[in-house]
């Protein structure tokens, strides 16, 4: 049986998804139901937002959806073939290799680097200092990307350098991702040659990065070296190449996802006051400034986090091929159809969230039994959850509850955030803010 979906015509839904992808999944969710079908250019593709199908798909048969779409094939011109994009055996021997460099024990000592750098981040700011939190949140989460993967100290100059190639990076892969067609990487379009530079300038510094540590006895206990130090199960070390995919996957999505998460968490904490009460009782209860020791007690500074990822999630869909035939909720699924889950969507379902569209950190305090598992998932799950989550969580808690103990953020009079759904979700227009100093402070 054929799932249901919107009328077929020219090129699909491609025009809809250009223009405003988050109003459209939403309305063919609200229209159609759980499964919908719609076509994008001469490819079928379905959509899922039942925790069920959900879990069939990254959980349950996750074999049989893989990761060769449209979306992942233009990542891949940036990220190779790192944990993100890479698949089988390639992706198992590196997961096996990277896995301990992300145990959550091993990562807690970047925790005195997060909250340093967030602290240097605020001494700039003052009562009544105005900013575009966005790009702050950027600029810190780089800066601790640069010294928790590999010891670095970047300049202001360099962060900004580093920061520009990424937001190219983000806007040319999505743009790539929607337009039919795209020119091949090798031809001298003005596209091109912009997406090149900017993998020019990462690729310089991790390969700089890696030949000046090849042959030195450095006791780093950063991610780069933790990488490099690992071995797969013949005793086989990462390749250059490797090491490069990694670090560049790290970089592009692994500032810009808590980067993003930290502007929408401030900008809902400004709209509703009595959760940013109820944040800083908690916060009052810390003797000093945050420490991965306090993280087990930071209950509601984690549900404020997890509640801001529900209604912006930083990875708003997720997308998956399937391989061989199958049935999902009565419905077939022939091999060649792209999957698109998208938490955004299934984040405000109102049949697992009451009140969806409003911001409730309560919701987080209590596990709820009704609710499925799939129903919330900002780093995906099944075998290829995020490698990185716990290391984002850490991230994001410890930003959170360093700022929120000295300042509140004000959001601009008037000023309506827009999502803009790139590889992540940022706010289009930037997060104008005003800070506020605690009266204590």
């Amino acid at each position: 049986m054929e799932a249901p979906g919107p009328p077929r015509r020219f090129l699909g839904a491609l025009f809809d998804l250009q223009r405003d992808p988050l109003t459209f999944l939403m309305r063919t969710a609200r229209e159609f139901g759980p499964v919908a079908q719609f076509r994008v250019g001469p490819r079928r593709v379905m959509m899922l937002t039942d925790p069920a199908h959900i879990e069939h798909v990254l959980k349950d048969r996750n074999t049989n959806y893989g990761k060769q779409t449209r979306g992942f094939q233009k990542l891949r011109l940036a990220l190779g073939q790192g944990l993100l994009t890479s698949e089988g055996e390639l992706w198992r021997t590196q997961r096996r290799i990277a896995q301990p460099a992300f145990h959550r024990e091993r990562i807690a000592h970047f925790a005195k680097v997060m909250v340093e750098e967030t602290e240097t981040r605020m001494r700039e700011w003052q009562d009544g200092t105005q900013l575009d939190l966005a790009s702050e949140m950027m600029a810190l989460t780089l800066r601790i990307i640069a010294r928790t993967q590999f010891s670095a100290d970047f300049s202001e100059k360099l962060q900004k350098t580093i920061g520009d190639a990424v937001t190219t990076i983000n806007v040319d892969l999505i743009e790539r991702t929607l337009s039919f067609p795209d020119f091949p990487l090798y031809l001298p379009t003005p596209a091109n040659r912009r997406l090149k530079r900017a993998l020019g300038i990462l690729n310089e510094l991790i390969f700089k990065e890696i030949e000046r540590r090849r042959g030195r006895e450095e006791e780093l206990t950063d991610l780069l070296s933790m990488l490099m130090q690992a071995r797969d199960e013949h005793g086989q070390p990462m390749t250059v190449e490797q090491l490069r995919d990694e670090f560049v996957t790290m970089t592009v999505a692994g500032h810009e996802t808590t980067a993003n998460a930290m502007a929408w968490t401030f900008y809902l904490l400004s709209r509703h006051p009595q959760v940013a009460r109820r944040l800083k009782e908690e916060l009052a209860g810390l003797s000093d400034r945050p420490r991965f020791e306090d993280l087990p007690s930071l209950t509601y500074t984690r549900a404020v986090v997890q509640e801001s990822m529900r209604l912006y999630p930083p990875v708003w869909v997720l997308a998956r091929n399937a391989i061989e035939d199958d049935v999902i909720g009565g419905y077939s699924v022939r091999a060649g159809t792209i999957l698109m889950l998208p938490p955004y969507v299934v984040h405000r379902n109102p049949h697992f969230w009451k009140n969806p569209e409003g911001f409730d950190p309560e919701r987080f305090m209590t596990e709820d039994p009704a609710r499925p598992r799939f129903a919330y998932f900002p780093f995906g799950g099944g075998p290829r959850q995020c490698i990185g989550m716990s290391f984002a969580m850490m991230e994001a808690q410890l930003i959170l509850a360093t700022i929120a103990q000295k300042f509140e953020l004000e959001v601009a009079p008037g000023f309506q955030p827009l999502a803009q759904p790139l590889i992540t979700l940022r706010p289009r227009d930037g997060m104008p803010m005003t800070v506020r100093a605690h009266p204590t402070c």
